[in-house]
């Protein structure tokens, strides 16, 4: 059996299609398919089931899925440990919500990368259906902690929400003096259908009963919006701290919510992660009062 069929499969399984895996790694889609192809016959068994949504693993082929990272994680664990950790390198994934990802690490990255020239480093938003096993990502940055599944977690930072406005808006429907007064007033909020963890559902810890008149798939896109004076939304502090054009209203009223640091625990021993770990944690640290609003 030919290890680099393994690295086709690898990439094939993580994709979940033939098409982007041949993409990620530069090859013809037929050439791939023919990797895959001497793998299942060396191994006499089918890992994939082809469908029109792509390419899913059937029961041997999760079985080998397991099998086969393990041995990848113990390979690059093993040349990183054979580098030293002066040779950093390797890509690293990260997956952000977008408001983390976006707002905060995006801007910060050029440090890492100082810190760690050998690293390639790729932000990618965190989707509502998300698999580090399936290796979507080196590392994900979520909102509260995971409970399943063979993690390493760490806590990153607590953070803090509150009620933003536009000043055109309030000059225009008034300010509300208290929660109730913000039945009568326009609301801003999340897809509610798309809300991917109760963690996000802000709204119940504010106003039961909340309706948004817009509802905005993304953190930054909610800021855009209530910073256009559409209405009153819940907004991250350490955002809203650093955008003009919104007003704090009812202060007392304060959501808090965690990030968490996750990466899979075959990657414990890679280098490179827990560079990119350590870091994160360091920024975080760094500028806790961004995140805690007083």
């Amino acid at each position: 059996m030919d290890w680099d069929d393994t690295r086709h499969f690898l990439a094939v399984a993580r994709e979940g299609q033939m098409l982007g895996a041949a993409r990620r790694l530069g090859i013809s889609q037929a050439k791939l398919s023919r990797r895959v192809a001497a793998l299942e016959a060396a191994l006499a068994t089918r890992l994939f089931d082809r469908t029109t949504r792509g390419s899913q693993l059937t029961e041997q082929g999760r079985l080998f899925f397991s099998m086969a990272e393990r041995v990848e994680a113990e390979f690059l664990g093993t040349l990183e440990e054979i580098r030293g950790r002066e040779g950093v390198g390797g890509t690293v994934r990260i997956g952000a919500p977008d408001g983390f990802g976006g707002a905060f690490l995006a801007p910060r990255l050029g440090s890492l990368m100082q810190a760690c020239p050998g690293l390639r480093l790729q932000l990618v938003p965190v989707p509502r259906s998300f698999s580090l096993s399936e290796r979507e990502a080196d590392i994900a940055i979520m909102v509260g902690r995971p409970d399943k599944g063979r993690l390493r977690v760490r806590k990153l930072t607590d953070y803090t929400l509150g009620l933003y406005a536009a000043p055109r808006y309030l000059e225009t429907r008034g300010q509300p003096d208290t929660v109730a007064d913000l039945r009568d007033h326009d609301l801003v909020g999340y897809v509610e259908d798309l809300v991917y963890t109760p963690d996000l559902n802000y709204t119940v810890d504010v106003l039961k009963g909340w309706r948004s008149v817009v509802e905005v798939a993304t953190a930054v896109g909610q800021v855009e919006a209530v910073r256009s004076g559409v209405g009153i939304g819940i907004l991250h502090d350490f955002m809203a701290a650093e955008q003009s054009g919104l007003v704090h209203i009812l202060p007392q009223v304060r959501v808090t919510r965690g990030y968490w640091t996750v990466w899979h625990e075959n990657l414990s021993s890679a280098r490179r992660v827990q560079a990119v770990v350590e870091f994160l944690d360091r920024a975080a640290r760094a500028e806790r009062e961004l995140f805690i609003r007083p």
